[in-house]
């Protein structure tokens, strides 16, 4: 695997241990605060802390050589936010009140094998039999990790909301990856905040009540870093592996918090645990080790995004010219190859 995939793999694994920690730690501020409340929170948090970083890095004199959001993206932008941000937190809300909590936690793993699915079937993502495998491994060792088999079990409207909310936020995945190459920062800053604040309204219209500055703040650094920094990780891993493979990569998290619960909660490992590790693991190394390489054509395409000319396929001059990273619009003439590659921002063409 080329070097920037590898860094978009760790991107993505960072993505999943940030996120990942959020479970067990939300499970310590959900006794006291509201459900719909601590979302708000938890949302505002990623938008407010971002914004601090950025401010953070302007008063140290780094600016930012990320592509801005241009009008073009505002369709994409807005529908992630609906979709993901503000629709499928209220889906999920709603259903789980119907829904068993064994039923559930099974169920909210149908999120990487809806991005993949609208991944293939509407925006075209190269997937091959191995990234099918390794998708459906990952898959079926977060269910194994999720069951419960003392659990109270059922399957009604309910349940079919938490798969509606999984699709929603598997279209939130597909639609952020179409914006991908703009900055990361920019795009989660705005979906915190209009999220946040919605979720946050929609809170105290439902009578919510406030609690303690302590568990507020609490909630707030708690967003800052497995919703902030979380999100923008697995943005920066999707420029170069798409969604499909981002996403599976993210599907570890799990794995992630059930580690931190046996730390934090003195949850002591279940069978469960130790029979989807090597299951999950196996479907990670099927995606270290895929190999896509073809005769493929580059249309004539103009956009902007961060990029350098020594990747083979900024090949185009402009005063300044250097090997060093930056942004600008540019024009990318045709070119037919051959070499390995992934979904990246170059490599989005139809098999």
């Amino acid at each position: 695997m080329i070097q920037k995939n590898a860094n978009a793999v760790i991107q993505a694994i960072i993505a999943a241990i940030l996120f990942g920690a959020s479970p067990p730690l939300v499970k310590l501020l959900l006794g006291e605060i509201e459900p719909i409340m601590l979302a708000g929170f938890l949302y505002l948090g990623s938008g407010i802390g971002l914004i601090m970083y950025r401010s953070f890095k302007r008063i140290m004199g780094h600016e930012s050589i990320e592509a801005g959001i241009r009008r073009e993206d505002v369709p994409w932008l807005a529908g992630s936010i609906l979709a993901g941000g503000i629709a499928s937190p209220i889906v999920l809300m709603f259903s789980l009140r119907n829904t068993p909590a064994a039923t559930a936690s099974l169920l909210l793993n149908f999120e990487g094998v809806a991005t993949t699915l609208i991944a293939f079937l509407v925006f075209k993502e190269a997937i091959g039999r191995r990234v099918g495998f390794a998708v459906s491994f990952i898959t079926l060792a977060c269910i194994i990790l999720s069951w419960n088999a003392g659990g109270e079990w059922g399957f009604s409207l309910g349940a079919l909301g938490v798969l509606l909310a999984c699709v929603l936020w598997g279209m939130d995945n597909n639609l952020t990856r179409n914006i991908s190459a703009k900055d990361p920062l920019a795009i989660v800053t705005i979906k915190g905040l209009a999220a946040g604040t919605f979720s946050l309204t929609l809170a105290l219209f439902t009578n919510n009540s406030f609690p303690n500055l302590k568990i507020i703040l609490g909630a707030i650094v708690l967003g800052c870093f497995s919703y902030g920094l979380s999100i923008v990780f697995f943005i920066l891993a999707m420029r170069n592996l798409g969604a499909a493979r981002t996403s599976a990569f993210f599907g570890t998290a799990p794995f992630v918090g059930a580690v931190l619960s046996f730390i934090f909660l003195n949850e002591h490992p279940a069978l469960q645990f130790y029979l989807s590790f090597p299951i999950m693991a196996l479907g990670a190394y099927l995606l270290l080790k895929e190999e896509h390489d073809h005769e493929h054509l580059h249309e004539v395409v103009e956009h902007e995004h961060r990029h350098c000319h020594n990747d083979g396929h900024h090949t185009h001059y402009h005063p300044g010219q250097s090997n060093v990273e930056h942004s600008h619009w540019h024009v990318h003439e045709a070119i037919r190859h051959t070499h390995p590659h992934t979904p990246d921002l170059q490599h989005r063409h139809e098999h």
